[in-house]
């Protein structure tokens, strides 16, 4: 919950109605820690597995949470959407794929302005430098990296700030499966 938590705290004090996607949500983490804090921020919690979207569902009806709207999809379709693309605030990705898939998943939902935010665990300079070129291929650029302990279990944890600077091409996000099969 914390780190979830950790990821968003730049903007927390940003009072206007946000657009946040958390892909590969699983449980609901981190959006729906999200969802519940900023009630004015509207979060979609967008994962692939139907059985788990069905949970987040009930989870939803539980708490009466009016600002989440799970979705069953795959990324790299929602990416070629209109509806869905280039819509989003912030995109939120935690323990989906490598940082550069990551890129390659989330910035085509971002406005420009947007910012991805990855939740890594350990992260080195050698990774930064791989995941640069990258970034910059989709029109972003790495903003911040955020290195901290968790404070139970002291464990390493890395936000990586992506922004979206210009209009990512309209070839990605690649089709289904070929991100990570073949990572840029």
């Amino acid at each position: 919950l914390w780190d979830s938590l950790r990821g968003v705290t730049p903007f927390l004090s940003v009072t206007a109605e946000l657009t946040i996607v958390d892909i590969g949500t699983g449980a609901g983490f981190p959006g729906l820690p999200i969802a519940i804090v900023q009630p004015a921020w509207h979060v979609t919690l967008l994962d692939s597995t139907r059985k788990k979207i069905q949970f987040i569902h009930t989870v939803i009806e539980a708490l009466r949470l009016t600002n989440v709207a799970p979705l069953v999809d795959r990324v790299e379709t929602l990416g070629h959407q209109p509806n869905q693309r280039e819509t989003y605030d912030l995109a939120l990705i935690r323990a989906v794929a490598p940082a550069p898939v990551c890129a390659e998943y989330s910035l085509p939902l971002l406005k420009p302005g947007g910012t991805a935010i990855l939740y890594r665990g350990q992260w080195s300079t050698t990774e930064t430098q791989e995941l640069e070129a990258v970034v910059n291929l989709l029109g972003g650029s790495i903003a911040t990296i955020d290195a901290f302990k968790t404070p139970l279990s002291n464990s390493d944890r890395t936000c990586i700030y992506l922004k979206k600077v210009a209009p990512t091409p309209e070839e990605f996000p690649r089709p289904v499966g070929v991100p990570t099969q073949k990572p840029l």
